[in-house]
């Protein structure tokens, strides 16, 4: 790679590439990301495949439906089209064995997303494949959360403005974006900001085996959640793509210790960025602390390459802040041991001891009368725990408020009234009626009670979440 021509914002800080050394070190971080289940197999990688196929199928049902639903003829109706775009990890080429596919459904204009909503979920109810079925049409990106043949989707819809959706459409022009609305802007950027780190890294192979060990070590350490106030995976996938741009040639080893070094000396709130801001079509904002107040305020911006360009790290915290800067330290220690042959790559992906590190936990139960009901009711909770935090520093009585990113599903059995209450304010009963699926085996938990009427006697068997989403202070 030439001087004259480079990827990113700046020009690389080097052009060398990586010796035997660093080449070895590569070597051990990919067995040891093996050894720890990261990839999925050739029968799970068909599954997810089929999976996908059936999805685009029932997409292009949805909007034939609507179409009649709308008096269009019959013959217009079935070419009206639809497709879906995958994002998230499984298009970066990271996911692992059991990771859910962020999946976008790009819709004509005529198909309104409540029309989506309705339509799809009805068509999700009747597939004897689907279960864990839970549309969250209110949310900041409106989702369909569900389990397919065993494969979790996280579904989203794009209505564009065009009458049909053709097979062979591309969403990198930004033209898509004109007239279309935000929840859609927002659900089609996904895709676009996706597609778009992709090309922007030097060595894709390369990124993808340091973004799995990033995100390994960023799961292990409690410091993975978007929705809490910590980085995503797209913020930690941009970070990862910004090491490979300043050090193109270096292998996953190098790219992964260049990682914490060049993070743990970032001057926040300088943003992270992979190419220079744009403007495109339509009148959408673009991230700009020169002009907006809020993009001032964010603390460790990560800013997303497509247009419009946003903060994909404009949940975090001051706390988290304080958290994720520990954790990158934390990880420099250890990987300079790597090099120096004085720790193994397992030490840097350590769990965290989260419920031993803290004096005091406040743990938040919800509870709900049936599953359908309880999973939208997580969702939402979920979706605000970053604004009690927020609500929490804003008092000033608390040195730090760690959040945990995880919660725990738990369901029990009751015979009276009175212990239902008492399950669903938190106090639990020693033993359960099912297992905590492995999934989400860390933490606190909550109860929700339903009634069995099945043998008079009342008694529950609804799963329930607790929020562990525990806020706790240094107990000093």
């Amino acid at each position: 790679m030439s001087k004259s021509k480079h990827l990113g914002v700046t020009p690389p800080i080097s052009l060398d590439f990586s010796d035997k050394h660093e080449e070895a070190l590569a070597d051990d971080l990919l067995a040891t990301l093996k050894s720890e289940g990261l990839f999925e197999s050739e029968d799970e990688r068909k599954t997810r495949e089929v999976v996908l196929g059936k999805i685009d199928k029932l997409v292009k049902e949805v909007v034939y439906q609507v179409s009649l639903k709308h008096k269009l003829p019959e013959s217009l109706a079935r070419e009206c089209g639809g497709k879906i775009f995958t994002f998230g990890s499984y298009r970066l080429g990271v996911h692992g064995a059991g990771a859910d596919i962020d999946t976008l459904c790009v819709v004509p204009s005529h198909v309104r997303r409540e029309d989506f909503f309705e339509c799809m979920t009805e068509m999700l109810k009747a597939r004897s494949e689907v279960t864990e079925l839970a549309p969250v049409p209110d949310a900041y990106v409106p989702v369909i959360k569900l389990q397919f043949s065993g494969v979790d989707i996280d579904m989203t819809v794009g209505v564009l403005q065009q009458p049909t959706i053709p097979e062979d459409l591309e969403l990198s022009d930004n033209n898509i974006l004109r007239s279309i609305d935000e929840h859609s802007v927002r659900s089609v950027n996904g895709s676009r900001v996706t597609d778009e780190i992709l090309r922007l890294v030097p060595n894709i192979p390369t990124f993808r085996l340091a973004l799995r060990c990033i995100k390994l070590w960023a799961k292990r350490r409690a410091i993975y959640s978007n929705s809490v106030g910590f980085f995503g995976g797209v913020a930690w996938a941009m970070a990862v793509a910004r090491i490979c741009q300043m050090y193109p040639n270096k292998c996953a080893s190098t790219i992964v210790a260049r990682f914490f070094v060049v993070l743990n000396k970032w001057r926040w709130t300088t943003p992270i960025m992979l190419k220079e801001i744009e403007n495109g079509a339509g009148q959408f904002r673009v991230w700009n602390p020169r002009l907006y107040p809020g993009d001032r305020g964010h603390r460790m911006p990560i800013i997303t390459p497509a247009y419009p360009s946003m903060c994909a790290t404009h949940n975090v915290s001051q706390s988290t802040k304080q958290i994720i800067e520990v954790e990158i330290k934390r990880g420099l220690g250890i990987v300079d041991k790597i090099i120096k042959g004085e720790a193994s790559w397992k030490e840097l992906f350590e769990k965290e001891e989260y419920f031993r590190e803290y004096k005091f936990y406040l743990q938040v139960n919800v509870s709900s009368l049936n599953n359908d009901d309880h999973k939208k009711l997580h969702g939402f909770v979920e979706s605000r725990l970053r604004f009690y935090v927020a609500s929490l520093e804003i008092t000033g009585q608390f040195m730090l408020i760690h959040p945990y990113i995880k919660s725990f599903d738990h369901s029990f059995k009751y015979k009276t009234e009175e212990e239902a209450q008492r399950i669903r304010a938190g106090f639990l009963p020693a033993e359960e009626s099912t297992s905590v699926p492995e999934s989400t085996a860390d933490g606190i938990s909550e109860a929700s009670a339903v009634p069995d009427t099945a043998n008079g006697d009342k008694s529950a068997s609804t799963p329930e979440h607790s929020e562990p989403q525990t806020d706790g202070d240094d107990g000093k």
